[in-house]
């Protein structure tokens, strides 16, 4: 069965129900390439157990920590996937990795504290360190194109005596980089020499192409990887965002209670929904060929939007990414800021695309943009032909008032 056939797009369904910069927040005819969020429905197997869960017609209350059967399924899930070995009773469901990230902080970061976070990164390590009372101090995190390694030689010269905390987004967004494991190694030798905390977000790490290997940090030993406090979500590898389902864990038991404290399932404030858990169980245990086809698909549509740029759209160079179904872009020749440049396409061409700068993901990614991928090729092609027409018109335009 082909899953990822223009035909399985409902546009008029995206237009009611896609949020936070898609479908139903743009102009007719404008095209999103924006959220990281797909524009296919979720796999028939996770739909099927919603109906099934559904059809009962019971919504009780669930465990604090989650379903039983969700945080079993999620320590095979990641030993199976990742070779992570995590223990059912060391994972906790939350409404989202946003959320998880913002437990980590809440329970490990005070006022005055200091947590070292990448710059290009997402935003979320920024917000929920600033939600918890301390100070993100940022690192400019620049990327050898050629190598695709991250440079790590300053980041010692970010730790102060406050730093309580490191950032590690693996697979990194927006650069679609995957670590290896020498540079997991230099991270954790550092976090070990200062005793820093390390909040470890792991979302994209399904979402690997053909040319690429997850390395999980947790592969430098049990042992060493106590002080690592991790997030993963369902949104990006199994389109369900509006779910907000997502879990914190860790595998040291002290510290893992501090992340339940902070939390409020104790309380029944906080938590992760009877729905959203059973979608993530059949998520995790009944999607291999659907997740298998999303790779190939994406895969396919990775390939041919590198090209299509780096080969016929003059000032624009399209880094490869390793991971995730993001493109990151880099405008630089064509001597406008990100946002003027996304304006630009909005109004002139009906494209709508994700700006560089501070508030996505910091002020290293300026003179940058984002694409999503996770598209039909069909969309995508007519995107990437409005971009190229987008460059032309803004380079006459600029010939033309020289």
């Amino acid at each position: 069965m082909n899953y990822f056939d223009n035909s399985n797009i409902k546009l008029d369904i995206l237009k009611k129900k896609a949020y936070n910069l898609r479908w139903a927040e743009v102009a007719d005819g404008t095209i999103p390439l924006t959220a990281a969020d797909m524009d296919y429905p979720c796999a028939p197997a996770i739909k099927q157990a919603l109906l099934a869960y559904v059809e009962e017609g019971y919504f009780s209350y669930t465990p604090k920590l989650g379903l039983p059967a969700f945080n079993q399924a999620f320590s095979n899930y990641v030993k199976e996937t990742k070779g992570e070995e995590i223990k059912a009773e060391q994972v906790l469901a939350v409404d989202s990795a946003a959320r998880a990230m913002f437990i980590v902080a809440k329970a490990f970061l005070k006022p005055g504290d200091e947590m070292i976070v990448f710059d290009p990164c997402d935003f979320l390590f920024r917000e929920s360190c600033l939600a918890a009372g301390a100070t993100p101090i940022s690192y400019a995190a620049k990327l050898d194109t050629e190598n695709r390694k991250m440079d790590l030689s300053r980041l010692e010269e970010c730790i102060s005596e406050r730093t309580k905390m490191i950032g590690l987004c693996n697979p990194h967004n927006p650069y679609g980089l995957v670590y290896t494991k020498e540079e997991l190694e230099a991270i954790m030798r550092l976090c070990e020499k200062h005793d820093l905390l390390i909040m470890n977000d792991e979302i994209w790490s399904d979402i690997l192409y053909p040319d690429a290997q997850f390395n999980s940090i947790y592969c430098l030993g049990e042992e060493r990887c106590k002080r690592v406090l991790s997030v993963f979500g369902f949104s990006k590898s199994f389109g369900l965002a509006g779910l907000r389902i997502g879990c914190v864990y860790a595998n040291d038991d002290e510290k893992f209670q501090k992340l339940v404290d902070a939390s409020d399932v104790l309380s029944t404030a906080g938590g992760a929904t009877s729905l959203s858990q059973i979608a993530a169980i059949a998520a995790m245990e009944e999607t291999q060929e659907w997740r298998a086809a999303f790779l190939k698909h994406i895969t396919r549509n990775r390939d041919y939007a590198v090209a299509f740029i780096n080969e016929h759209i003059p000032g624009l160079h399209a880094y490869r990414p390793q991971a995730t179904f993001l493109l990151y872009v880099d405008i630089q020749e064509l001597h406008v800021t990100g946002a003027e440049f996304v304006e630009f396409l909005k109004e002139e061409v009906q494209l709508a695309i994700v700006p560089g700068g501070h508030q996505y993901f910091g002020d290293e990614s300026e003179g940058h943009v984002r694409i999503c991928l996770a598209t039909s090729m069909e969309i995508l092609s007519e995107g990437l032909n409005r971009l190229k027409k987008g460059v032309e018109m803004l380079i006459e335009r600029r010939t033309q008032h020289a």
